[in-house]
């Protein structure tokens, strides 16, 4: 393996997916890559520690990597250096590493078959107290889904006085349906109602005191959909707990200049398409297919009351018959968290549960700690500690994509190209930069699939003259997407 001594204090060797760091200093270092913390590495007792790369985490070949002597030290016991993918050994670190790019090698792209958007989805909110936070949680809803659902809320006989008369105000919305319980029934048997209300549908749970943005409900289609053995599929939060980004376990703020919109949008462009997996979803917001829903029955009522457990019960009765679960990096969900039962009793729910599992499935806790930190959801944090780095200096819009040419009447949107040019097919960027580019021969439905995905398209506009294969092409794969097309000059 080719290898690289620097400062003295350590030695860095990479044969082109594997790096390797011996150091006879220090017991543990920071890896970054492009300036991001990525990894904290702990040295054997062989003094020294292996990382593997199974792709690029940033979309870029090369990428710049440092190692720093601790997290609270700048001291760098090896200059920084670059390192290529399939090809071994360091070269000098870039002026200017190359932006993070969609992960093409890596990401869980639906297949052409597969249709998302095809079939209902029942979106189960259980409610008990906490109207503002209710209020805020269901107008997100209905603001920001699309395609076939409905809102099946059950008021689990509240003791707030607001929760009535503001479930009542929606009675006459479309898509909502009301239910209450005659009494408290607990969190778990009152989702297990909505379910069985769902009948057929796809059932997404949703905690209460989450507000959702733009994509969610998409993006949660298709991760579900991106392979036939996918049970769940659970987005990320700014609070939620192993769902948290980008630090796990933590309750992270906004970043500065951001909205939840704007965070939930830059997540949506930049968190890339692998999907990592854990042993278990979340029910704060997961979206389960029904036929797992079927083959598995409903949640265990009598070991967990109250929640904190049910949905890692049923995780692990799906696993054991060959069913996955997925995290949907790419879709933001804002979480108060603790609101109907307070910090203290959440924590000691959580407790009882825990214990629950232990017995039941006795190696969940260790399957929990051999994916929660895989490269996949280490990559997706740096993604997103990088795309939030940059929030002073960006504020990410919906990017929409033109057939043929492109004359934007406004700046509300990112305005992307797709347009023969020659021979090649190319897709070209607001910022003017070519980012795909195929013979026109080979741009067929596939590649047009891949591509609006990749590259976070919501919106399509079509071209006024008469159809012709490409705009066929184009109007077909964004419906089975689920994005909204458009005529040119029509209003979106």
């Amino acid at each position: 393996m080719p290898s690289t001594a620097l400062r003295q204090q350590a030695r860095v060797e990479w044969d082109g997916r594997r790096l390797r760091v011996l150091s006879e200093q220090f017991p543990r270092v920071q890896l970054k890559i492009n300036g991001q913390r990525f990894i904290d590495l702990q040295f054997g007792p062989e003094k020294q520690a292996t990382l593997e790369f199974p792709f690029t985490p940033s979309g870029q070949a090369r990428f710049n990597v440092e190692i720093i002597a601790n997290d609270h030290s700048e001291d760098s016991p090896a200059a920084p250096f670059s390192v290529a993918m399939g090809v071994p050994g360091t070269g000098p670190a870039m002026d200017r590493p190359g932006a993070i790019i969609p992960l093409h090698e890596a990401s869980r792209l639906l297949p052409l078959d597969a249709r998302p958007m095809q079939g209902e989805v029942a979106i189960v909110i259980p409610v008990y107290n906490a109207a503002q936070a209710v209020r805020r949680c269901i107008d997100s809803v209905l603001e920001h889904s699309s395609g076939a659902y409905r809102v099946i809320v059950i008021n689990d006989a509240s003791t707030d006085p607001a929760i009535a008369p503001l479930l009542e105000s929606y009675r006459s919305r479309d898509r909502i349906e009301l239910y209450e319980n005659p009494r408290n029934l607990g969190f778990t048997a009152t989702v297990n109602r909505g379910m069985q209300m769902a009948a057929h549908a796809d059932v997404v749970l949703l905690n209460a005191d989450t507000e959702v943005a733009a994509n969610w409900l998409v993006g949660l289609r298709h991760a579900l959909h991106s392979a036939p053995d996918v049970a769940t599929a659970t987005a990320v939060s700014n609070n939620a707990g192993a769902f948290s980004v980008p630090e796990l376990e933590k309750e992270n703020p906004f970043p500065p200049g951001w909205s939840h919109a704007q965070t939930a949008r830059a997540t949506w462009q930049d968190a890339g398409h692998a999907y990592p997996e854990l042993p278990t979803g979340n029910g704060f917001c997961m979206l389960i297919r029904r036929q797992v829903l079927d083959a598995e029955g409903l949640f265990d009522v009598a070991a967990f009351p109250q929640g904190y457990g049910e949905e890692n019960d049923f995780c692990q009765r799906a696993s054991a018959n060959g069913w996955r679960h997925l995290i949907a990096g790419n879709v933001h969900i804002a979480h108060a968290r603790s609101l109907s039962f307070g910090s203290e009793r959440r924590q000691a729910l959580g407790q009882a549960g825990m214990q629950v599992l232990r017995e039941r499935w006795p190696n969940y806790e260790s399957d929990v700690g051999r994916t929660l930190f895989s490269f996949a959801r280490r990559v997706l944090d740096w993604r997103l500690r990088v795309s939030q780095s940059n929030s002073l200096s960006r504020s990410p819009l919906p990017r929409c994509l033109h057939l043929g040419e492109c004359q934007p009447l406004d700046r509300s949107h990112e305005h992307w190209v797709l347009a023969a040019q020659g021979e090649q097919m190319n897709l070209v960027a607001a910022d003017g930069e070519c980012r795909e580019s195929v013979p026109v021969i080979r741009f067929d439905d596939l590649c047009c699939a891949h591509w609006l995905q990749l590259h976070a398209i919501e919106r399509v506009v079509l071209p006024r003259s008469p159809p012709d294969h490409m705009t066929g092409m184009l109007a077909a794969q964004a419906a089975r997407l689920g994005i909204h097309a458009t005529i040119e000059g029509n209003d979106p």
